[in-house]
Formats: C-alpha cells, structure tokens, sequence
C-alpha cells in the first residue's frame, strides 16, 4: 500500500490526475465522458476479478484513463476503447510487476550482501576508483567521475575546479556512467596480470588533478590548492587501500612534499616565487617528515618507480637547507634512472636543467637544443632555453626565447614571470 500511495503522490494522486483530465477537455470532452463512464466500472471490475486487489485496479484504470486523455484528442477515439483501455491498464500493470520484481532482486541482493564497514567498505571504494579510470574512460571523464564518484565533490565543485560549466561536469559524467554500462566495464579490482597498467592509470589521473591543482593551465588562479588537497587525500586512499604498492606511495609523498612548499610559491602580490628564492622556513616541515616515512616505506619494498624517483628528487630540495646546499649530483643521478623507466622529452629537459645547476650553462645547452623539435609548444622548453642563452651572453636570442614562452602559457602567475623578465 505504502508503495501504491507513493507512486501516486508524484501526480497528484487519483484527484490530480482527475483534475488534469477535466483540463484538457475540449471537444470531444462530450464523447470521452459518456465513453469513461461506461467503461470505467467494467474496467474496474475485470481488472478487480484478475489481480484481486481493488486498490491496483483503482490506479491502473485511473492510469489507463490518463493515456487516453493524452492520446485520443489528438490521435482519434478507438474504434473499441473499452479494449484499448483494457490493453493499457494491463499494460502498465504488466510494468509496474516488472518494476517492482527487480525492486525485490535489488533488495535480496542487499539484505544478502556483507555490510561491514571496514574491509569491505575499503574494497568497494578499490573497485569504485578502477572503475573511474578504466581505460575505456577519456582522461576528462575519468578526473571528473573520480571526484563526483569517489571524493563526494558536486558537479557545482569539480565544474569550478576545472573552470568549465555544470552542464559540461554534468554531461561528462553522465556520458562516462553511460559508457561503463554500454561497454559492460567490470566493477572489480584488475586481475594480477592487468594490475601493473591499471594502476599507472589510475596514478596517472591522481596526478594530473593534482597538477592543475598545483598550477592551474587555465582560468584567473594561478592555483587551485583544493583540488591539489583532493588529490592528496586520494592518493592517501590508495596508499591504504593498497598498502604494499610503492609507486601508490610514491606518488603521495611527492604530491606532499610539493605542497610542504606552497605558502612560500607565492608572494602577497600573487607573483611566482621561484624555489632558489622562496623562504624554506615557511616550507612545511611536518608534511615534509610525512613525505619522507611514506617514502621511506615505498623503498623498503625495493619495487622502484617513476613516482618514487620523482619523489626523491623532491626530497632532496626539500632536505636542502638553502638553494646553495641543493645536491645537484644526486639529482642528476636520479634523473638518469628516471630516464631509464620513463624516456621521456620532459624528464630530459628536466635532468637538463640539473644539469646547468650541476656543470653550467654551456654543458647544459647541447641536451636543451635537442630537444627543439619535441617540445617547441612547452612553453618551460623555452623559459629554460631563455635562462641559459642568457647565462651564455645571447641576449637577442634569450628574449626571443622568452616572448615565445609568453605565448604558449595562460597562467597569470608564469605570464606574469616572464614579463617582468622581458621587461
């Protein structure tokens, strides 16, 4: 009965539906009449005898009634509308026992499943964030259904977050559900044998929604701290979920030694403060202890990985007492094994720029040059090559560098960066 009366309240009801067929009466309101009256009864009473339930065969007739008052002005009076009545109202009840026997699977499946709050609840959110960033997925679709999914943020939070409209977040999440339905994706931590692809995956989206948290690609913020927050508290699941994954602890502690850093990445103007002139005192020496155990653990398993090499080239800034002691040695190390498992343009140009700190501009140029023709669109390909012709006297071509930078980036902060050094 409970049921029966709420499926009636959303309209209104047996009145509301009395009232919206009063109206839309017109002209044939005569024939429809005289037409409901005498076949309401009969109906009423077949469907009584069949179901043995007058309350059912109340709502049905009453349901049935509504559809020809939608249908039959516009579409004709049935040559027999006692029998297209009767078709309809065992229409909808034959729709309204389907609805209601998957309601009672749904409500076995869940009086029979195991409720516990700890374990199952961990593995439940495990196979929640595969599924989020199941391959299949786009990039876009994957950040966004991992924060609504899995994080709790609104459609109103991630859409702020990515600078983009409700209806884009909303339509991006709807497509992605729609998707993993349509391609049958599994609701499942990967098999063994996938595990090591998957997890990049999943690692791989962490850390990009913690990147555009960092700095920000697009909008007036230069930052968004919030969403780095969220992919922090991410990555921690992962780690908890997934305890003896060291590239899951990897990425936690390099997410939170760069956040040991933020307070001091900007001054009060909002202007970009470069690390070798940022206050280490206001560097986060809790986080970055926390960084380190987490780190620490992920080298016990001695499992190294991209993550935990990236890491630990951040550990060794954040250990530095001052831009001076900075162990460049050992990060040129650490690049050179970083480059081992992940060859890639970025880490070159990266170890590249160890390498000026380490032996100096003209050692350092050579390894930029080459890079000319994979990153010509990144705008830190040619920031950096603009600090180095600067370094070797080519002014010309330093500024040259420098414009072109200005052009590829949207970044207020950077923006602003590069033209204080344009001047």
């Amino acid at each position: 009965m409970a049921d029966r009366r709420a499926r009636r309240s959303p309209s209104g009801g047996r009145s509301g539906r009395a009232a919206a067929i009063t109206g839309r009466q017109s002209a044939t309101d005569a024939a429809l009449t005289a037409i409901f009256r005498e076949e309401t009864g009969r109906l009423t009473a077949a469907l009584v005898r069949a179901l043995g339930d007058f309350d059912l065969a109340e709502e049905l007739v009453q349901e049935a009634l509504l559809e020809a008052v939608e249908h039959w002005p516009k579409d004709g009076i049935p040559d027999k509308p006692g029998a297209w009545l009767l078709t309809t109202a065992r229409r909808k009840a034959v729709d309204l026992f389907r609805r209601q026997a998957r309601f009672r699977e749904k409500l076995a499946l869940l009086e029979g499943a195991s409720m516990r709050d700890d374990t199952a609840e961990g593995d439940d959110r495990l196979r929640l964030i595969f599924t989020c960033c199941h391959p299949a997925l786009s990039r876009e679709a994957q950040v966004a259904l991992t924060l609504r999914a899995v994080a709790g943020l609104t459609t109103t939070e991630i859409a702020r977050a990515f600078i983009t409209s409700e209806a884009t977040i909303a339509q991006r999440i709807v497509r992605a559900k729609r998707k993993i339905v349509d391609a049958k994706i599994p609701y499942r931590v990967p098999a063994e044998r996938d595990m090591g692809e998957r997890l990049a995956e999943v690692l791989a989206v962490l850390y990009l929604m913690f990147n555009e948290g960092y700095l920000a690609t697009a909008g007036e913020r230069a930052s968004r701290r919030d969403l780095a927050e969220d992919a922090v508290w991410l990555a921690g699941l992962m780690v908890r979920l997934m305890p003896e994954e060291p590239e899951a602890m990897g990425l936690l502690a390099l997410m939170r030694l760069h956040l040991a850093r933020a307070d001091s990445r900007f001054d009060q103007q909002g202007n970009l403060v470069l690390l070798q002139d940022q206050d280490r005192s206001q560097w986060d020496q809790e986080r970055i202890a926390a960084a380190m155990v987490v780190l620490q653990r992920a080298a016990a398993l001695q499992r190294a990985g991209p993550y935990q090499l990236q890491a630990a080239i951040a550990a060794c800034h954040a250990e530095a007492r001052s831009w001076q002691e900075t162990d460049w040695r050992q990060i040129v190390a650490l690049y050179d094994v970083l480059l081992e498992l992940m060859p890639s343009p970025i880490v070159q140009l990266n170890r590249a720029i160890a390498h000026r700190y380490l032996n100096g501009a003209e050692a350092a140029m050579p390894e930029v040059d080459a890079l000319e023709g994979t990153l010509d669109d990144y705008y830190l390909f040619h920031a950096t090559r603009a600090e180095l012709l600067r370094d070797l006297g080519r002014d010309a071509e330093g500024r040259a560098a420098l414009a072109r930078a200005l052009e590829l980036t949207a970044n207020p902060a950077e923006r602003a960066l590069l033209q204080r050094r344009l001047g």
